[in-house]
């Protein structure tokens, strides 16, 4: 058990998931550090029956947490991740800041948990879409190598954090006439409700979106592929919560149907909604609150060689942030 668990951005969407996470599953620490801004400082939060008081992240390092997770935007990580992995801290940060550094280990436990060492004290969490993806295709790749991914993204409005939901919801009343409309593009560049909006994070000079290069990079980083050839487009739908990816991944190897149904069916963290002789698919509804990733609509391409359809489904606050981050605590505590 350690003295302290530190959470920053304690206030927010994965924040606040990341304090049920812990209560659920009883992670051993004898306080909660919670953190937030200054405008939040002083308010308290529930967590195991009591009220906890939240803090500054100033104050929060005096007080030398053994393990800190991040989820107060790229900012605040870019800031304070350094400066608690050099008291000792080790740092979970669920932000994009350091996914990309080659000094820092990216993490999926259920895929390269095993690369944990002792040392590590700034460990990254990555991107959502990206995790409930490589769920699925790291089992693949092991046995048949990947050769190239198209995947597209179906992205609930809880990936922009709690303004995404407020703005879905103000849209919707406007809509029937109980409120009035939102700003036009307060969060999102056009409006969200009745509508898609294929455009998440900055465009890049090659017409790939921030977002979209995330999934691509640390695909090939989880993997440790950097020769996996990687085209996403991310789009945000009018969903409360969950993320969906569509996923035509080819393979170097040939493969069967029963090997893939054998090896999706087996690989902790998934549940297969397919298998020989029917169809499943999940949706995000059935996903919110529950834990795994769901794959289903797995078929063989007819079009391309040794190549699949799928389609993966996960609560992109739980999977796709807070629990991640969470499991990886717990793998550092088992060192």
């Amino acid at each position: 058990m350690i003295d302290g668990i530190m959470v920053a951005g304690a206030t927010g969407l994965v924040g606040r998931t990341m304090l049920r996470i812990l209560e659920e599953r009883n992670f051993p620490a004898k306080e909660l550090i919670a953190v937030a801004s200054e405008r939040s400082a002083g308010t308290s939060i529930p967590f195991r029956g009591k009220e906890v008081t939240v803090t500054t992240a100033e104050k929060a390092l005096e007080r030398r947490p053994g393990i800190a997770l991040f989820s107060a935007g790229k900012e605040v990580s870019r800031i304070w991740a350094p400066a608690f992995a050099q008291s000792g801290c080790r740092v979970i940060d669920n932000s994009s800041c350091w996914r990309m550094d080659a000094g820092v280990k990216l993490i999926v436990p259920e895929i390269n948990g095993h690369l944990l060492g002792r040392n590590d004290l700034l460990i990254a969490n990555p991107n959502c879409s990206t995790i409930q993806m490589v769920m699925a295709l790291a089992p693949l790749h092991r046995k048949f190598r990947l050769k190239r991914i198209v995947a597209s993204t179906y992205q609930s409005v809880t990936g922009s954090g709690q303004k995404g939901l407020e703005q879905l919801g103000a849209e919707r009343l406007a809509r029937v006439g109980e409120k009035q409309a939102p700003a036009a593009g307060s969060i999102y560049p056009c409006p969200i409700d009745l509508n898609v909006i294929p455009l998440i994070g900055d465009l890049t000079p090659d017409g790939y979106t921030a977002e979209e290069i995330k999934m691509k990079e640390e695909t090939r980083k989880i993997l440790d592929d950097p020769g996996i050839r990687v085209s996403a487009t991310t789009v945000r739908v009018p969903v409360e919560g969950g993320h969906c990816v569509a996923v035509n991944a080819q393979f170097v190897q040939p493969f069967s149907m029963d090997e893939v149904f054998a090896l999706l069916g087996s690989f902790p963290g998934l549940v297969l909604n397919d298998g020989p002789g029917r169809t499943g698919f999940a949706v995000p509804r059935e996903a919110g609150g529950t834990d795994p990733v769901y794959v289903g609509r797995v078929r063989r391409d007819t079009s391309a060689e040794n190549t699949l359809d799928l389609w993966t489904v996960a609560d992109n606050l739980r999977k796709g942030a807070a629990l991640n981050a969470v499991q990886i605590a717990e793998r550092l505590l088992d060192l």
